[in-house]
């Protein structure tokens, strides 16, 4: 554990807790409330990673820092955070459940640990937070648990079987937590679902699909993600879907299923992979943190570069054929 202080805001700051802080949405999250004020504190499994994004946060304004190392699909090391920072500063504001992993490959082709990995750090991870944070939510009748889940939890998608059950899972549970929560309104249950987002969690994903994968169009920025994060603390129920593309892909899976079936999975190839970047198979991040990959952007360049290079080199295997 460590503290970094920094000058104090001109208004009252929250105490607000983001998990995954090392990387992508989460690392954006803390730095997002960092810049208004708040003391944040930031919770990952590898302190190298996190220690950068403290001081990330220290440079943009925050009130004050810790870091807490923890993998939040441990359920102790979930109470020893929790403890913690009520130990420090008595009280939570906001929490955000920002910690995901992903693993490509068809259902029967991911090791079995792996697939219980995505499972045991997204849906379990989420249950284990809201289970230490919930009761002190609803001790102070006040605060905000933000469960970041994906379109993904909303459809089907081919070669991504445990990141969909576990966001189908997220999704459920969010739905559960704002039913037995409605007895106290200013506890409040968000479930925001992004859809392809700028982020290395796709180089850091386990593969056994043989390509890496990359965000399908259209991309938004993980600071786009955390700003409306952030804003549901203060303007709670806003709408759970963080695109308006996401509103057509669930369109076309719950009204149109047979047109999505036939569609999704060539699409998938062309959106959602990087044909020019194969991979052997290996398990990522899943099972243990690589520190090294850790930051907010992801190194893909742009969405529709990539979609045209991915047409070109399909066009090309066709013509071979």
């Amino acid at each position: 554990m460590s503290e970094h202080d920094t000058s104090p805001s001109d208004h009252d700051p929250r105490v607000v807790v983001v998990t995954g802080a090392s990387s992508g949405i989460g690392r954006a999250t803390a730095v997002r409330a960092a810049s208004a004020g708040d003391h944040v504190v930031l919770v990952a499994r590898g302190r190298e990673a996190l220690e950068e994004a403290a001081a990330e946060c220290e440079e943009a304004g925050a009130a004050s820092t810790l870091v807490l190392t923890a993998d939040v699909g441990d359920d102790a090391q979930v109470a020893d955070v929790v403890r913690a920072v009520l130990t420090e500063h008595g009280q939570l504001d906001a929490v955000v459940n920002s910690a995901g992993v992903v693993s490509y490959g068809r259902t029967e082709e991911v090791p079995a640990d792996v697939f219980d990995g995505v499972i045991r750090t997204n849906l379990l991870g989420s249950v284990n937070v809201a289970r230490h944070v919930i009761p002190v939510l609803r001790s102070q009748e006040e605060g905000t648990l933000v469960l970041v889940g994906s379109v993904i939890g909303h459809i089907a998608v081919p070669t991504m079987s445990p990141y969909v059950v576990s966001k189908w899972g997220i999704r459920a549970l969010g739905r559960q937590l704002e039913l037995e929560n409605r007895d106290l309104p200013d506890v409040h249950i968000e479930y925001v679902a992004p859809g392809g987002v700028d982020t290395p969690i796709y180089q850091q994903a386990a593969n056994f699909a043989g390509f890496e994968g990359r965000p399908p169009p259209p991309v938004s920025s993980p600071e786009r993600v955390a700003q409306q994060i952030v804003d549901s603390f203060d303007r709670p129920r806003l709408r759970s879907q963080l695109s308006l593309a996401n509103e057509v892909i669930r369109f076309g899976f719950a009204v149109l299923p047979a047109v999505y079936d036939t569609l999704v999975a060539p699409l998938f190839d062309l959106a959602a992979k990087d044909l020019d970047r194969p991979v052997e198979p290996h398990n990522g991040n899943v099972l243990d943190t690589q520190q090294d990959g850790n930051q907010v952007h992801g190194d893909q360049g742009s969405a529709l570069g990539g979609l045209a290079r991915n047409l070109v080199r399909m066009v090309q295997e066709v013509a071979v054929r």
